[in-house]
């Protein structure tokens, strides 16, 4: 039988109706919000896997086009492989989940959250997060929900939860946020409800802004929260019980016995591959020695024994892991001998590539981005189709990962949902400091090619791709840097990192890229292991993650203090000109002719918007001067007292039309040919001939009446 809850958030009712479709899931949700309606499932495997230490979970967020009333393109017309934003909402998904189901839960689990209706008002984001978590609470899927997701903006200065598409342009900032329940509540309340996962862009927001706009956003989010619970009591199904690893003292004992010593020492070696090398051969180590069982009358090598082995790794690595976190924690020290504010060692190059339009090379301590900068014409824009509409990008930034940067060697294929999470944040960051196209009419391209890493690639990426534009003669509004901080808590016992490294991001408890410029904040991202994280936690962060990226731009400004005063010889020089919406045809052309014969005789790039826009690019100033002169002289209109120089184009006995301008004509009546008097028109002219004109009248008709009378013996400049 269907079960509907309803609820209010952000001022609107959300409803999620169980028990009505996709019934053979373990959990299925409807979630209506407006008119954005969303199917969410989870389906998890009867039968675990064997021999695997993590979660084997899977995201789906697909938009079916019909929910907005278009039939997709292609040949095929149906939906294929997830565009951009499908990626990264499935990625927040993931993100927001899977460090709420508990360790050792190892049967396949997929979550598919399918767009069936959309308005522009109702985030389906927002209601594909809340609609994962109902499917979760209904299951027998163990889970440490519920969670619930809420997107925060401002406008006029007011905060504004769940905004719609419109109020969202206006709005400084774009957050999105996850909160879940944690019981005991604090202030006499029930429940509190604390970060899980934070992304989002701002137009450099203060520390102290984003802070209460994720305290609104939790805060709207405890009635869908409740709504929730409401559900798990009624309707959710018994959770699967998790089988408690069986651990075995004696064994634990043994491989601490045998790699402790070597793991500190290990921890002692700040380079990565050194450091890995070691910790390797120490795994190898734990299970030749501890994993292995041996008869006195068995004279053959020892063989592991596959039972024990999974027993000796999962001891390893909770041993590796919390070696680590006392090392930090009790010795005050971090692998590279740095204090908790210190940031790692800082250089970097520009224009390292001489035929790119800018390039840099940004190191900080083993990690390392190469930015290589393009610049293009409106055409080059990224047009992505969204069932909500095109959107089209002036400013592009790909993330590229190699195998190689961190010492490995794999197959090369497309990029995964990490290369385009990590250039999606990248691209936030930087965009706030970009120029208006009106002042740049450029469409910019940044790779990021990251060489080597040992954490904070993506904020090497912001860097980098920061100078690649300052070097490339972008006049960005002002620099910008990023900086990843991390968190280990020990009962009253906190520590904040700054500039983490790959470890300390595997063993900590958090991960939080904050990007900005001096002034404020323009992009974060935060994943939360702990369950909490307090207010003065976040603001304390925020405050050094402040100082450190300050440091960073400091260093960033000792390569390149400005950007460079011109663009890259070998880069387009773009000249925009401004014609009338309805002389957008006369510079096009009939089928082009126009378009095609400025192109072939200048050279030039050149771009037509319906609204009047002619851009023009070209590496040739000449050339693209010739272009402007052809573009003017096709738009021009006719002005009274003005001499042209035209073509006749029909005689008639009252005189003849001559074309001034392409495509406008005026008449010279007959008295107006010669100073003296003219019995017949083709005494003087004839068709074909070109001949000086003046303008003397335009009425409300648009007729122009001519005189080349008038333009005998005139100057003309």
């Amino acid at each position: 039988m269907k079960e509907i809850f309803k609820g209010e958030f952000a001022g609107r009712t959300l409803s999620i109706k169980a028990r009505y479709l996709a019934e053979q899931a373990d959990g299925a949700a409807l979630v209506t919000y407006g008119e954005t309606m969303v199917l969410v499932t989870v389906v998890s495997l009867k039968t675990g896997r064997d021999g695997i230490d993590f979660l084997p979970l899977t995201v789906d967020y697909q938009e079916m086009t019909y929910a907005a009333g278009k039939i997709p393109g292609g040949f095929f017309k149906r939906e294929g492989r997830p565009n951009e934003r499908e990626i990264l909402t499935s990625r927040m998904i993931d993100r927001s989940i899977r460090p709420l189901i508990p360790k050792g839960y190892n049967f396949e689990t997929q979550i598919v959250a399918n767009v069936l209706s959309l308005d522009t008002d109702n985030d389906p984001a927002v209601a594909a997060m809340i609609g994962a978590s109902a499917a979760l609470v209904m299951s027998d899927v163990p889970f440490k929900g519920p969670v619930a997701g809420v997107r925060v903006g401002r406008s006029a200065g007011q905060l504004v939860c769940n905004p719609g598409a419109e109020a969202l342009k206006e709005s400084d900032f774009n957050i999105f946020l996850t909160g879940r329940k944690i019981t005991p509540g604090t202030r006499g309340r029930d429940f509190d409800v604390n970060l899980v996962m934070l992304e989002g862009e701002a137009k450099e927001i203060a520390e102290d802004d984003l802070v209460d706009a994720i305290n609104a956003g939790l805060e709207a989010m405890r009635p869908i929260i409740e709504l929730q619970d409401q559900m798990r009591r009624k309707i959710g199904k018994e959770k699967r019980t998790i089988a408690e690893a069986t651990v075995d003292e004696g064994l634990t004992k043994m491989v601490a016995d045998t790699v402790t010593a070597g793991l500190q020492e290990a921890y002692r070696t700040p380079r990565k591959q050194e450091r890995y090398a070691m910790i390797d051969a120490l795994r190898d180590k734990a299970v030749k020695t501890c994993a292995v069982k041996t008869s006195p009358d068995d004279d053959s090598a020892p063989v592991p024994d596959p039972a024990l082995v999974s027993q000796v790794l999962r001891s390893f690595e909770t041993l590796d892991r919390s070696i680590l976190r006392e090392k930090i924690l009790r010795e005050k020290r971090r692998i590279d001998g740095r204090s908790f504010t210190d940031i790692r060692p800082i250089s970097s190059e520009v224009g390292l590539l001489p035929r790119v339009h800018g390039s840099a090379l940004f190191n900080r301590g083993e990690t390392q981005a190469l930015a290589a900068m393009t610049l293009g014409t409106s055409s080059d824009e990224q047009r992505i189709d969204f069932i909500g509409g095109e959107e089209r990008r002036a400013f592009i930034l790909h993330y590229n990962f190699p195998p190689y940067s961190v010492g490995e060697a794999k197959r090369l294929g497309s990029p995964g949902r990490r290369e385009i999470g990590h250039g999606n944040l990248a691209r936030r960051a930087l965009s706030a400091v970009l120029p208006p196209a009106e002042t740049f009419p450029y469409t910019i391209r940044i790779v990021s090619e990251i060489l080597s890493s040992n954490g904070s690639s993506s904020m090497a990426t912001v860097c980098g791709g920061c100078l690649s534009l300052m070097d490339g003669g972008v006049p960005i509004k002002a620099p910008v840097g990023g900086i990843a901080m991390g968190l280990l808590q020990e009962g009253d016992e906190v520590v904040i990192l700054s500039d983490i490294l790959g470890d300390e991001d595997h063993a900590g408890d958090m991960d939080f890229k904050v990007c900005g410029t001096k002034e404020g904040v323009t992009a974060m991202q935060m994943d939360i292991k702990i369950d909490n994280l307090t207010e003065e936690i976040l603001r304390r962060a925020l405050g050094q993650a402040r100082e450190g990226r300050i440091h960073i731009i400091d260093r960033m400004l000792e390569t390149l203090a400005a950007s460079r005063s011109d663009i890259s010889l070998y880069a387009p020089r773009i000249t925009t000109v401004k014609v009338k919406p309805e002389k957008v045809r006369d510079v096009i052309g009939s089928g082009g002719k126009n378009i095609r014969q400025i192109v072939s005789e200048t050279g030039v790039t050149i771009d037509v918007e319906d609204d009047g826009t002619v851009t023009i690019a070209s590496a040739d100033a000449e050339a693209a001067a010739r272009a402007v002169a052809m573009v003017r002289w096709l738009t021009e209109e006719a002005e009274i007292g003005k001499i042209y120089t035209g073509t006749v184009k029909k005689v008639v006995d009252f005189g003849a039309f001559v074309e001034i301008l392409p495509g406008t004509e005026g008449l010279v009546h007959i008295s107006q040919l010669a100073k003296n008097r003219v019995n017949k028109v083709t005494d003087v002219v004839n068709e074909g001939d070109e001949i000086m004109v003046k303008v003397l009248e335009i009425d409300k008709q648009g007729k122009i009446r001519l005189s080349r009378k008038e333009a005998l013996g005139a100057n003309v400049s």
